[in-house]
């Protein structure tokens, strides 16, 4: 299994680092099949998965029952995982819960905000952490870019720097402006992983239901790599059409009892 001193080696050679989300075991088993370098189990399991309205509404119980789902697909991927909202307001609450996730199988613990002092508490009691700054989705009650300003790029570039000396593994780069993700990549020693920061991060990393078109909604961040949402919706409606019509199960998709099995049960049950 890949450790953060593989990524770090990676971002020293120049190789870009494959993230994407997953949130069961059939689907993070595809993706280790596919080249995946690292998983995330996010947050955005609440809005893609739970039905839930706000990322903020997921629970420490959510995140471990998928990520154990997803080690149970993926076990040798490196899986990074998402502490929830109210989850690590403290020092020890964060380590608390960051038991649980490594328990359920995460070998890194994500969260987001310019916090050095939660990144130095978990790295101490032993846990990789991945810190997240831009768009904050279980902070910011608007989702819209972030460091559009001199001013408002400099404070997240001086908590980039603020982080990594607090040891962060890793740094999520989420809706900053191209030219700021570039500055910091090349300021810090973690891998970035740019999610609409553009080109120049160390990795990047898309939602899978956005990125196989299972979600409607369009973002400018985000490439269509496929259609599975108008595929799945195609295979029930053909499905529902052939047994209205009778068409389903066929004769082919039938089990039949042998023929004196039959007479044997007939005379029991005439």
């Amino acid at each position: 299994m890949s450790n953060a001193s593989t990524f770090l080696d990676m971002k020293r050679r120049g190789e870009k680092i494959v993230v994407v989300t997953a949130y069961d075991a059939p689907t993070a088993r595809l993706e280790v099949e596919a080249g995946v370098d690292i998983i995330l189990v996010g947050d955005s399991v609440g809005v893609n998965i739970l039905g839930y309205a706000h990322e903020r509404e997921v629970t420490l119980a959510d995140m471990a029952h998928h990520i154990a789902a997803v080690r149970r697909g993926a076990p040798h991927v490196y899986i990074i995982g998402d502490l929830p909202y109210a989850t690590y307001d403290t020092p020890e609450q964060a380590t608390q819960s960051s038991r649980i996730l490594r328990e359920a199988g995460a070998n890194c613990v994500k969260f987001e905000g310019a916090r050095p002092e939660i990144v130095r508490a978990l790295t101490v009691a032993g846990f990789d952490v991945c810190c997240h700054l831009g768009l904050e989705s279980q902070h910011h009650d608007v989702k819209r870019r972030q460091g559009k300003t001199a001013l408002a790029a400099a404070r997240l570039y001086d908590d980039a720097l603020a982080l990594d000396a607090a040891g962060q593994k890793f740094l999520v780069l989420e809706l900053v402006p191209q030219e700021l993700a570039a500055r910091v990549t090349r300021a810090i020693k973690a891998p970035t992983i740019g999610i609409g920061a553009g080109a120049e991060t160390d990795g990047q990393v898309l939602v899978i239901n956005d990125l196989a078109g299972i979600t409607e909604r369009e973002f400018k961040h985000n490439r269509r790599y496929g259609a599975v949402g108008a595929a799945l919706r195609e295979a029930v409606a053909s499905y529902a059409r052939d047994v209205r019509a009778g068409l389903f199960p066929a004769e082919e998709h039938v089990f039949h009892m042998a023929d004196d099995e039959r007479a044997a049960f007939e005379s029991l049950r005439p």
